[in-house]
């Protein structure tokens, strides 16, 4: 069998399909052998795929961007001519399906292969879908859904729909053994991990900051905050104490390697995490407590649709950011750490939210379509 998976710009579309890629070779009727094909402008992760011998193919894609920009014109000749591109490469390799997480580098994919008549499957991780995959769901065999809600807005579409939950790595569904000892921590103080996905979150990094002399004299905080952003935060949190102790219990990170944020998110009492849907189910996965923040609504539409939808199901807490400030974040930290019962209740619902089966679930969609060709 073959498939080709494609979606991508951020981590939240291209992680989970290398959630799917590992379902599908520990599938006996895929395994090793079968072939796997990730086209996109760029690999993103080279290693991963290399990890799950996932082959890059380049394809050229442009974006369509919400605001005025010369750029919009240019990249509107980017995407037809991805298509373009898309077509040859898929009619080469003719796989029994695609898989889209969504995202730019997805639309010339998912025409082309609807030109070719390949079957599609999209999956969709947001609580309100992506224009992309509302585009991709016109010529979709299978509608995949994280969140139920989605549905609503893909009317007309129902047949096609089915609830998959969010494709989850291994690693993240496993428990970590002695996860302190993987990030080098002590275990002696509550820990709370502060992360804004793999390029960080600026805004979410001056609030802990400002939040940062309280916090220390009770917990430790591990900050994953961008490799961009590493020196520029280190510097400020080494401006605010003259007595460098408290120091010792705050860790900043760049860009935290699996292994790593997989252990961060078991060893940490409390999680503070923007919005990101695979973020989101990947803290559920661990069952832990959080506060979301999402990104505010004229930068991106689906974070604040997903963190209301997660609390809801979960009883995280959402704090919006242009009603945040330190004062009610710290006190909401202490509320949450002080009181067991809440740390007890906001992780089994957390725990309760999702299945460690929605990447064998999108797995078991495409193999059964490729037995189809195999008949």
């Amino acid at each position: 069998m073959r498939f080709v998976l494609v979606g991508g710009g951020t981590g939240g579309h291209f992680y989970p399909l290398v959630a799917v890629a590992e379902a599908l070779r520990e599938q006996e009727s895929f395994g090793a052998e079968g072939e796997l094909y990730y086209l996109g402008p760029d690999p993103y992760n080279a290693d991963a795929l290399a990890k799950q011998n996932i082959v890059f193919v380049r394809c050229p894609a442009g974006k369509n961007r919400l605001y005025r920009s010369l750029a919009n014109y240019v990249d509107v000749f980017r995407t037809g001519w991805g298509i373009v591109v898309a077509f040859f490469k898929l009619l080469a390799l003719y796989p029994d399906a695609v898989l889209s997480k969504g995202g730019y580098t997805s639309v010339p994919v998912v025409i082309a292969a609807w030109l070719l008549r390949i079957p599609i499957v999209v999956h969709e991780s947001d609580a309100v879908p992506g224009r992309a995959n509302v585009l991709g769901s016109r010529f979709a065999r299978i509608i995949a859904l994280a969140y139920a809600e989605a549905g609503e807005h893909l009317k007309g579409k129902e047949a096609k729909l089915a609830m998959v939950g969010m494709p989850i790595r291994r690693s993240f569904r496993a428990q970590v053994a002695k996860p302190h000892e993987v990030l080098g921590i002590p275990d002696d103080r509550p820990i709370i991990l502060v992360t804004g996905g793999s390029s960080g979150a600026e805004r979410l990094n001056d609030f802990i900051l400002a939040s940062l002399t309280r916090l220390l004299s009770k917990f430790i905080v591990v900050h994953q905050v961008g490799d961009a952003n590493v020196d520029k935060v280190s510097s400020a949190a080494s401006a605010l104490f003259t007595d460098r102790e408290p120091l010792s219990r705050y860790y900043v990170f760049g860009h935290m390697s699996e292994e790593k944020f997989a252990a961060a998110l078991r060893a940490a009492a409390l999680i503070i995490s923007r919005a990101g849907s695979t973020t989101l189910f990947e803290i559920a996965a661990a069952g832990k407590p959080a506060i979301v923040v999402p990104i505010p609504e004229d930068i991106s539409r689906d974070q604040r649709s997903n963190a209301y939808s997660y609390a809801r199901e979960t009883g995280a807490v959402v704090m919006e950011e242009h009603n945040l400030s330190d004062d009610i974040l710290v006190a909401e930290i202490e509320r949450i750490l002080g009181s067991e019962a809440t740390q007890m209740e906001m992780a089994a619902g957390a725990a309760s939210l999702t299945a460690s089966d929605g990447a064998y679930k999108l797995a078991n969609i495409l193999v059964t379509i490729g037995r189809e060709h195999e008949i």
